[in-house]
């Protein structure tokens, strides 16, 4: 009965996104069920595993509210002020309107692996992809799926040094540094990059052929001619995209020049980048903030009503961080399940050799849970250290985990893809499908590539 109820729930879960079911009152009733199923205490069970829990819903939410509101701030503002369009006639001019999921995979990319919180990226880059879209006639649909490539997939997991959560997790764990297993981080980099464009410039081709064309949702404000509109000269509208990228990738760049002992010296600019560096949150919701403000002063458009402007970027965060939310609680009501603890001991008195049983559990994990940080952390205190013992090395470890950890995490009740589907305006109907090839099914062949060349050596 337990093992019935936890997979019926999830099973449930995805049926129900994919359906179009709201998504918070999908959590809450596949919560429901796994309590029911595995005997766990029903108050307890709601107001804390789902709740205030480790994994909690609004444990989630209070971390990352500001995180949030700053993105939406900060798109909103961008949009409104059509300084995102600017930057896109720009990009389109000089390097062609049918690039523009080239554009949006290496902007994405770059953000992550400058340390951009995946969120961050999705807002700030959404106004700029609208216009990019609008412009190349691209359906939004492939517009997810080359958010997903550039932000959600090499730059997290693979690519070594990255300062993903997952990579930190690892480390951390392991004892490694975050260019553990560099060559094979490489190679499956390589491979999710590669494999992943040329998906997306297939379905391109084929989305005109059948007549697809650019569909903006009901909260999208595009204009059917940009060229019409009043729009600031791009090298004024790129100012408060810079500010942001350049205040947060500033304290990585003065780490590594000065050190990481001259950041203790005592010098009050080395103490403001040591505060950056540990406030994952709190340093890039104020670099957001900062773009705004500065967008505010420059643009006139929204610098006629700048508080009603700012007002209406607050409110489409609401939705986002409450249905990413809800995912994150079911996964947190999963991992006090009977079930759940059965699982992990299965699999490390499997038969299967070591690699395939680490990469089994890892996927599995962060399956269930709907989260690679998650999963990745939940297998790390558990089971990592039976791995280790069973012969394989560290570095392979740390980069294979790591790696393993992005693949099944994306399913349709992962938190980051449900926060992207509400972001983007569009369904799991409408876009999982390239979403998923992006981010479930190409890692994952990717992942089981590198297994094979970590075994040969």
């Amino acid at each position: 009965m337990d093992y019935f109820g936890l997979l019926t729930s999830v099973v449930l879960l995805i049926w129900l996104a994919m359906r179009g079911v709201d998504i918070v009152f999908a959590a809450l009733l596949c919560s429901l069920l796994v309590i029911v199923t595995n005997g766990l205490p029903l108050a307890l069970g709601m107001t804390e595993y789902f709740s205030f829990g480790p994994l909690g819903a609004f444990t989630f939410a209070g971390k990352f509210l500001l995180l949030f509101v700053a993105g939406a701030v900060f798109g909103r503002v961008m949009g409104d002020s059509h300084a995102a369009t600017s930057i896109a006639l720009a990009l389109v001019r000089r390097l062609g309107a049918h690039r523009a999921l080239w554009i949006t995979v290496i902007a994405c990319a770059l953000l992550t692996y400058g340390g951009v919180v995946v969120f961050v990226v999705i807002f700030a880059m959404y106004p700029l992809g609208l216009r990019l879209l609008r412009e190349a006639d691209i359906p939004k649909r492939l517009f997810c799926a080359a958010l997903a490539l550039g932000a959600g997939t090499f730059t997290l997991s693979a690519l070594p040094g990255t300062p993903s959560i997952q990579n930190v997790i690892s480390a951390v764990a392991l004892g490694t540094d975050l260019f553990a297993g560099g060559w094979l981080g490489l190679v499956g980099g390589a491979i999710m990059f590669g494999a992943g464009m040329w998906y997306l410039e297939h379905q391109r081709v084929v989305a005109a052929e059948r007549g697809e064309h650019f569909v903006p949702g009901p909260r999208d404000r595009v204009c059917d001619d940009p060229l019409k509109e009043a729009h600031p000269p791009w090298q004024l509208a790129v100012l408060p995209l810079v500010l942001v990228l350049a205040t947060i990738i500033l304290p990585r760049l003065a780490t590594l020049v000065a050190g990481e002992a001259a950041l203790a010296s005592g010098n009050r600019f080395l103490e403001l980048m040591r505060f950056a560096i540990a406030q994952p949150i709190v340093w890039p919701s104020l670099a957001l903030f900062g773009g705004s403000l500065l967008a505010l002063l420059l643009f006139p458009l929204v610098r006629r009503e700048p508080l009603v402007v700012m007002g209406a970027g607050a409110q489409d965060a609401i939705m986002p961080l409450v249905n990413t939310a809800a995912v994150i609680g079911f996964g947190g009501v999963v991992t006090h399940t009977a079930g759940f603890e059965s699982f992990t001991r299965l699999m490390l008195d499997s038969s299967l050799p070591p690699l395939l049983s680490m990469f089994t559990s890892v996927s599995l994990v962060s399956a269930i849970t709907g989260s690679a940080s998650g999963g990745l952390q939940i297998f790390m205190q558990t089971m990592a250290p039976a791995y280790l013992e069973m012969g394989i090395e560290p570095g392979a470890l740390h980069r294979i985990a790591t790696m393993a950890s992005g693949g099944f995490d994306s399913l349709p009740h992962c938190g980051a893809v449900v926060a992207m589907l509400t972001i983007t305006g569009l369904t799991h109907r409408q876009a999982y499908r390239d979403v998923g090839i992006i981010t479930v099914v190409i890692p994952v062949l990717a992942t089981l590539v590198v297994m094979g060349l970590a075994a040969l050596g």
